[in-house]
């Protein structure tokens, strides 16, 4: 009867977080665009299949994958074997992010956008290979007790420096290859692997400590990226070819049948979107699974309870994606080219800013970190204002990111200013904030967000003259993966500034 309730509250939950979406979709809809869709009530049927599925995924999370993170990382803090823990966390940021859907669609865009001079494989290969670094470190950095904001200044000191080397057909896709590797089931095992590992360690704060792992895997993609794309440029001799708006529009179509075939998530087919979705959990499966049972050589605790949660995730992902299939990916793409015909770029600008707000506070994966830094601050974090917090941030960087598409500016220059904002205002931020600040930025761009916010960003720049998609048409994702890490620091400055101030009233 208990599970009963619960899974009735997470129901309800979810209905609440896709309510920004429906309101967004239903304005723009009726107001602006001024039809009604033609397909209604699939939509209808489909926003409904979400609401279920978050709940599902969510329970899901709470049975199985976050005990079985916590579960290893205590194992291999009690072991103390560091070799086998950094393999360990290697294996995991590789294995689950070369398979990772959202990327496999950018790989395969951005393959045919440059003339297949990028090659979908080994970018997707440079990007997991640099997320297997990057938790491996980000697990180092936790063992020795370094202060998380260290490394990533240090970090975005590099990517600043290696992008005015790198080619500018490289720079955006780069930037949003740090935003598309944490998927909705990594995001949760990775966090709770960190959080496991401070819990074990003596001295550690959870809080403090455990979270950031998230942050490492979405910057080293940046770097590497650029570099995969000095080693290409350099070694090709042709130009690059651009392709007109209309061979892009032709090629991209094609490009979704082939994503859909090696992803099996874009098509409608029942049985193959559960296939796909086991198919891209099943990584991370095989490696706790080996580490489980060949190093550490334990059973795992409460194994029908496990299975039970990973089942749960499987079928709740499934079901979200179907509905998200039904209901908003047609409808949003189809608004996102209708607005860039109509020229009016204000409505471009409101959208963007809506469409990140509404689609963030529905992310799973930010809801799942969310609920992880409430539950490990002891309610000092409130998840729902923090998801406000992370929402607005990626509303404001796309909104930003589509001004940028539409004047022609150059996305290093604002990516660089927002560095350096983050830089400061890291330095007047809690301490307890900045790893869940910096871990914000990539958790908000997953199942939810990555292909309607990619699909406005080549949108605009094939439908505006003088833009070049490889150049122009990437970049919102890292817009969207940029500025919650501004919002939620800011979120930790007044939070800490309302407290002093009650207490002073108190005196």
């Amino acid at each position: 009867m208990d599970q009963i309730k619960l899974f009735l509250t997470l129901v309800k939950d979810s209905v609440r977080d896709l309510l920004p979406i429906i309101v967004v979709i239903a304005f723009f809809q009726i107001v602006i665009i001024q039809q009604v869709p033609d397909n209604l009530f699939p939509i209808i049927i489909g926003l409904s299949i979400v609401a279920l599925g978050l709940a599902i995924f969510i329970q899901g999370l709470e049975v199985g994958i976050f005990p079985l993170g916590e579960n290893l990382a205590n194992e291999f803090a009690r072991k103390g074997s560091l070799f086998w823990l950094l393999l360990f966390s290697f294996l995991i940021g590789f294995s689950t992010t070369v398979a990772e859907p959202a990327l496999i669609a950018i790989a395969d865009k951005a393959a045919v956008i440059s003339g297949g001079k990028i090659d979908a494989f080994w970018l997707r290969f440079t990007v997991a290979l640099s997320v297997g670094f990057a938790i491996a470190l980000g697990v180092f950095r936790i063992i020795l007790g370094h202060p998380i904001h260290w490394y990533i200044i240090t970090g975005y000191i590099f990517v600043v420096f290696i992008t005015f080397f790198a080619p500018p057909e490289i720079v955006g896709l780069a930037y949003d290859s740090g935003g598309v590797t944490t998927s909705t089931v990594t995001v949760p095992l990775v966090t709770a692997l960190g959080i496991g590992l401070a819990t074990s360690i003596k001295g550690r704060n959870p809080v403090i400590d455990g979270f950031g792992l998230i942050a490492f895997a979405s910057l080293t993609p940046m770097i590497f990226v650029q570099l995969y794309g000095i080693i290409i440029y350099a070694l090709s001799s042709d130009g690059t070819t651009v392709l007109t708006a209309s061979q892009i529009q032709s090629e991209l179509s094609t490009a979704e049948v082939t994503y859909s075939e090696h992803t099996l998530h874009w098509i409608t087919g029942v049985f193959l979107n559960l296939v796909g979705i086991i198919r891209d959990i099943f990584p991370i499966l095989a490696v706790i699974f080996f580490f489980q049972f060949f190093l550490i050589k334990k059973r795992i605790p409460h194994p029908k309870k496990i299975a039970s949660g990973i089942i749960l995730v499987v079928f709740g992902l499934y079901a979200f994606i179907v509905g998200l299939e039904m209901g908003l990916f047609p409808l949003g793409e189809t608004m996102a080219l209708q607005l860039t015909e109509t020229g009016k770029v204000l409505f471009i600008y409101l959208f963007g800013f809506l469409i990140g707000f509404s689609t963030t506070m529905a992310e799973p994966a930010l809801i799942a970190v969310a609920l992880k830094a409430k539950e490990v601050s002891n309610g000092k974090i409130n998840d729902i204002i923090l998801r406000i917090f992370v929402a607005m941030g990626v509303a404001i960087g796309i909104a930003l990111g589509c001004y940028r598409i539409v004047v022609g500016d150059s996305i290093h220059y604002y990516i660089i200013a927002g560095y350096i904002v983050v830089i400061i205002i890291t330095y007047f931020a809690p301490r307890y904030i900045i790893p869940i600040a910096y871990d914000s930025g990539g958790v908000t761009t997953s199942t939810v967000t990555v292909p309607l916010v990619t699909a406005l960003g080549l949108g605009l720049a094939s439908n505006i003259e003088g833009r070049n998609p490889l150049i122009d048409g990437f970049g919102l994702i890292a817009f969207a993966s940029l500025f919650p890490m501004i919002t939620v620091m800011g979120y930790g400055i007044i939070a800490e500034f309302l407290v002093k101030r009650s207490k002073e009233g108190k005196r």
